[in-house]
């Protein structure tokens, strides 16, 4: 691939759970806005270094750096604050609060009034929330999701909730998104159109995207590069159509190397 800036750098983590190694010597990087798909058999690790990047896990040791900031040295909360957010494998919503409300939240640390002008809303606290509510507006608009904007997350269906998450990760306006399986559970227009709000995120909103995927059409078909986890380690990275027609990899899932496993 041609050498482009990284926003998000991964360099040797290791990670283990009571001597059991679940990420060995991890490294790869994630170029300024393009979309790079994690992949590999489960547990092959792709959760686990997403959970270390986010702040949920603490490697054993190596390095990860967000647009030249280590991230390792900042609780979550802070890593939130240079630009990273995600979704969840499960869905993480608020489920008794609306959409619009579960969005919201996803603005959070980008609010900067203090306690008493939220109580009595005035000043810097009402036009503060003004802008927020737009700029949640136009995620919702984004997502199609305006028929929906007052109803409780819960009482969504499956594959409307899970385009809510996406939004509410998008609403933190990030540098970079971590995107856990998210079209899971979706049947195939589901499916179609979150590949596409995927591509707009990079295209139109300037978002980078790192995601994990088991639908491996979707994966080869917007991916700008592919990085493929084995028992916790890295046995490949390149370009779709590198690792479509690469034997080690058609192996590791199927015991075959059998390339039309990826659609080729």
């Amino acid at each position: 691939m041609a050498a482009m800036t990284p926003l998000l750098e991964v360099k040797g983590v290791t990670l283990t759970f009571k001597g059991i190694a679940a990420l060995t010597d991890v490294a790869f990087s994630v170029e300024k806005g393009r979309i790079v798909s994690l992949i590999g058999p489960n547990g092959a690790g792709k959760t686990s270094i997403l959970n270390c990047i986010s702040g949920r896990y603490t490697p054993d040791c190596g390095e990860i750096y967000l647009d030249g900031r280590n991230l390792l040295a900042l609780p979550a909360h802070k890593r939130t604050g240079l630009g990273l957010s995600r979704t969840f494998q499960n869905i993480a919503l608020f489920k008794g609060l609306s959409v619009l409300d579960n969005l919201m939240v996803g603005r959070h640390h980008l609010i900067h009034y203090g306690l008493l002008s939220s109580i009595l809303y005035f000043g810097r606290a009402a036009a503060d929330e003004s802008v927020h509510r737009g700029r949640v507006e136009e995620v919702i608009d984004f997502l199609n999701l305006s028929p929906y904007r007052h109803l409780a997350a819960g009482s969504l269906p499956y594959g409307v909730q899970k385009r809510v998450e996406l939004g509410r990760a998008l609403a933190a306006e990030p540098k970079l998104i971590l995107l856990d399986e998210p079209m899971a559970g979706m049947n195939l227009e589901e499916t179609e159109d979150m590949a596409r709000y995927i591509l707009d995120i990079c295209e139109e909103w300037g978002a980078t995207v790192l995601l994990i995927e088991h639908d491996m059409g979707v994966v080869m078909d917007i991916s700008d590069k592919v990085v493929v986890l084995d028992f916790g380690s890295v046995l490949a990275q390149g370009r779709p159509e590198e690792i479509s027609s690469n034997t080690d990899v058609v192996a590791a899932y199927l015991g075959t190397e059998d390339a039309t496993f990826f659609g080729r």
